[in-house]
């Protein structure tokens, strides 16, 4: 599957082209603005884009009127096929939000039965509908919204008809844009039998199609096997990540890893590829969240170097900030032009890096040192050996290991290395070592 060798970025893309909040109806050409950003994108070394939603909807993306059309704000289909094929010219893979738990309260088939009420023959394309209720928009009737949330109805995903429009709009977008897979919102929500059906559709529909989906908590296998999705996000690192650093208890981020991927037979993951990030446009980005901004290259070279596909969030490859506090407008907005500096030179590097390696790629997971302000682990996959080593701490630390080669190259900068029973790491440094 082409994703585990992949690096991906991600675009929310009513944010980053400084669209309306509210859905204006006025159609506005920004999402070209993605073809300017192209060569920055290729340059950080990513090779998959994933975009959050671009089809027309109430506000945010996530409430969505209809799967067949770009969103007003952001400009029609043929802008949005323009920049896929772009995209595909550069080698950048391209995936989709799939809102498919919910839709707008602007969605064409709920909005016949707000005006039809009973005689909508809509009525069960929704999860819950009582025409005896209400909700907050005093409508005369209640419905089940996404975690009481009215402006986002929750779809009927056992109705046959629903299921045959979804499979219909995304047949529609592989055909229109030659889309590579889609990232699933709110996974964790979504009916198995639907995301059986999904994935088995997408088999058929385009070799290699790749599913990824939403989830936070709980046994990711639930939806990740070879019958649903191929991948999960993976929160559990993504805290366990920015904690360790903050806390300066690499022990969290190393039990997580081992818990997920380690060597013994129980471990959860293992030869499974979730999506590793440090932020999203769903939380607090990393510079804003880590207490010392020695951290930020660090924090990056672990989430390459674990087991996963790393994605990065537009605008915190060179240290954006934003809080999810102040609203998620502050997380989702819109950059002049790219920036490109010392920490988004490092992305790049860690990116080539992944590239190059299949230990990084497909590699297991073993501890080899481990202190409070310090970790090295090794990725291992057919006779490749990698060490990812990490010292967070202000000054230099001896790390004693014999691993059976004193020679070993760091991917990262392409220097030579000696070990002679360890190696000195320096203060706030990170080396991907593949031993020789």
């Amino acid at each position: 599957m082409w994703a585990y060798e992949s690096v991906f970025y991600q675009i929310y893309p009513l944010g980053f082209c400084g669209a309306p909040f509210e859905n204006d109806g006025v159609l506005e050409h920004r999402i070209l603005k993605v073809n300017d950003w192209i060569p920055h994108i290729k340059k950080l070394g990513a090779d998959a884009i994933y975009f959050s939603p671009v089809f027309e909807s109430d506000t945010h993306g996530y409430n969505t009127r209809d799967y067949t059309r770009i969103d007003t704000r952001l400009g029609t289909n043929e802008d949005f096929a323009e920049v896929c094929s772009n995209l595909h010219k550069e080698g950048i893979r391209v995936v989709l939000d799939g809102v498919f738990n919910h839709v707008g309260r602007g969605f064409w088939a709920f909005q016949d039965v707000l005006k039809n009420r009973e005689a909508s023959p809509y009525v069960s394309w929704f999860s819950r509908i009582a025409f005896d209720g209400n909700s907050n928009y005093n409508d005369g009737l209640w419905y089940e919204g996404w975690e009481g949330n009215y402006d986002l109805v929750k779809l009927n995903l056992r109705n046959e008809d629903v299921i045959q429009h979804i499979f219909s709009a995304i047949r529609g977008w592989v055909e229109e844009f030659d889309i590579d897979g889609l990232r699933l919102d709110v996974a964790y929500c979504l009916d198995h039998d639907f995301m059986r059906r999904l994935r088995s559709f997408c088999n058929e529909l385009k070799p290699d199609f790749f599913l990824v989906g939403e989830t936070l908590h709980g046994d990711y296998n639930q939806i990740m096997n070879d019958e649903m999705l191929h991948s999960v996000t993976n929160y559990e690192c993504y805290k366990g990540l920015h904690s360790s650093f903050n806390s300066m208890n690499m022990f969290e981020i190393n039990h997580s890893l081992l818990r997920q991927f380690g060597p013994e037979q129980w471990t959860l993951y293992k030869g499974k590829h979730l999506l590793s990030f440090v932020d999203n446009h769903d939380v607090t980005r990393v510079a804003s969240i880590l207490n010392n901004p020695a951290h930020l290259p660090l924090i990056y070279a672990i989430a390459f170097g674990m087991p996963g596909i790393p994605c990065v969030y537009y605008g915190s490859e060179w240290g954006a900030t934003g809080r999810k506090e102040d609203g998620d407008p502050a997380l989702r907005v819109s950059f002049d032009a790219p920036v490109e500096n010392e920490l988004s030179d490092w992305i790049s590097k860690l990116a080539a890096a992944k590239k190059v390696s299949k230990a990084l790629q497909y590699g297991d997971f073993s501890s080899v040192v481990l202190t409070n302000g310090q970790c090295i682990f090794k990725r291992e996959w057919e006779g490749e050996r990698v060490l990812v080593a990490i010292n967070a701490a202000d000054s230099p630390f001896w790390a004693g290991f014999n691993l059976g080669s004193s020679h070993a190259v760091d991917l990262i900068t392409g220097n030579d290395v000696e070990f002679h029973d360890g190696y000195e790491l320096p203060a706030y440094s990170a080396f991907f070592f593949r031993l020789k």
